[in-house]
């Protein structure tokens, strides 16, 4: 029960981008398709559950002063497997996330979880909780890319919704539409928010 409570935080309760306001940066920036952000969410959840469970494994072998460059290093192996494993097999999602996968090394969710949690607890806990963060992150990218590609583009994954007459709102898939796009939805998360606790 206690890991299903870990796994779930991650997804509601401290959800990396519309609760901790985490990860802003690949957020705003790769979120102009539902793709993108299913490839950005999945490269980092890797990262996050792989850096969790390494760190927590050493976690009572791992000097308490060193413990920052050793938590890099192992976040840094992990995202190198990341970047090439997409640029042998996904060339084209490989371009189009850029220099946002390298960067996953400075994820603050990715570098958070490790010294904030994995480095505290034992490693079944520790993958549950990289996994619910990272699938918590990856359904807030999926769900602010949905919103500006539909909007932006009036497609979905590529297919058209709307028609060949329908005029976008291009300013959903350029960057003040990343803002908006994660506002409301900051917004109406904080109202579903309130009225659980109402409820309840």
């Amino acid at each position: 029960m206690n890991l299903l409570k870990t796994f779930i935080n991650g997804i509601i309760e401290e959800n990396p981008v519309f609760r901790l306001l985490l990860g802003m940066c690949p957020t705003l920036a790769v979120t102009t398709s539902v793709l993108n952000g299913i490839g950005m969410g999945a490269a980092a959840t890797f990262v996050l559950v792989s850096s969790n469970i390494i760190v927590s494994s050493i976690r009572n072998i791992t000097p308490h002063r060193i413990r920052i460059p050793v938590f890099i290093i192992v976040i840094a192996s992990f995202t190198t497997i990341v970047d090439l494993f997409l640029n042998a097999f996904l060339p084209g999602l490989h371009k189009s996330l850029g220099i946002f996968i390298p960067l996953i090394v400075v994820n603050c969710i990715i570098f958070g979880r490790a010294e904030a949690f994995a480095s505290k607890n034992p490693i079944r806990t520790s993958f549950f909780d990289g996994l619910g963060m990272g699938v918590g992150f990856t359904l807030a990218l999926i769900l602010i890319s949905a919103v500006r590609e539909l909007f932006g583009s009036g497609t979905i994954l590529g297919l058209s919704l709307f028609g060949p007459n329908y005029n976008p709102a291009l300013i959903m898939i350029l960057p003040p539409g990343a803002f908006l796009a994660l506002g409301l939805l900051i917004g109406v998360m904080n109202l579903v928010g309130q009225l659980r606790k109402s409820k309840s």
